[in-house]
């Protein structure tokens, strides 16, 4: 294991089963294959940009938290990028879908989405910039994991001419590198901490991790 993603590894470790479980799942197998009801994509849309108003603000929280000038640096422009740069993709399949950004802004946010976001919040209010990182973890490089593997096993998903574009969007070099700065960001924070730190932070990945497949869950079920 590589000492500079050696915290990283470790909650990737604890979460193994769940990782290879979002691959199998329903949704993010009609994703793949380009079979999935465009109903559920769309609930999947609006529930996950309303996620995404959400958790930009756990990153605000970690500037707020952040020790250092830098790791503020860091966090704030994940405000950005996700409020401009992820958010783009949400944006156009709306317009696709006929969902304008008003009507999906005051949509009801489905129980599982609110519990998540929640959860999440609550770390950014209650803990430090290290958990905060953490928290944030699971889903930006589930996201990653998911669409990299969809290439291996379908080589033209991201060509799909719906579907694609999500693909391509998670799968991209910027987004990558992006996680790289979030990965690097995460061990830094982590420096030094003991070992029931290090199983605080297991817990709190492994509880993002579970809320990530009860994502996917609400979305292939659509339920409120």
């Amino acid at each position: 294991m590589s000492d500079q993603r050696k915290v990283t590894q470790r909650l990737l470790d604890g979460s193994r089963d769940l990782w290879d479980a979002y691959l199998e799942h329903p949704f993010v197998q009609g994703i793949a294959d380009g079979t999935l009801d465009r109903e559920k994509f769309r609930f999947y849309m609006i529930q996950d940009y309303l996620y995404l108003i959400e958790y930009a603000k756990v990153f605000a929280l970690g500037v707020a938290k952040a020790k250092d000038l830098e790791s503020m640096r860091l966090f704030a422009g994940y405000v950005k990028q996700i409020l401009d740069g992820e958010m783009d993709i949400h944006r156009g399949y709306m317009a696709r879908l006929g969902i304008s950004l008003a009507d999906a802004e005051k949509a009801q946010t489905a129980l599982d989405n609110r519990s998540y976001t929640a959860y999440m919040l609550q770390v950014g209010y209650e803990e430090g910039a290290a958990q905060i990182a953490v928290s944030i973890l699971s889903c930006a490089l589930s996201y990653e994991h998911i669409a990299r593997r969809m290439l291996e096993k379908y080589p033209e998903a991201d060509r799909h001419p719906f579907y694609g574009e999500w693909v391509k969007g998670y799968a991209c070099e910027e987004y990558h590198e992006a996680n790289e700065e979030l990965i690097a960001l995460t061990e830094r924070l982590c420096e030094n901490m003991n070992e029931p730190q290090l199983r605080h932070l297991e817990e709190i990945f492994h509880i993002c991790s579970r809320y990530e497949m009860s994502f996917w869950d609400m979305a292939w079920e659509i339920r409120g």
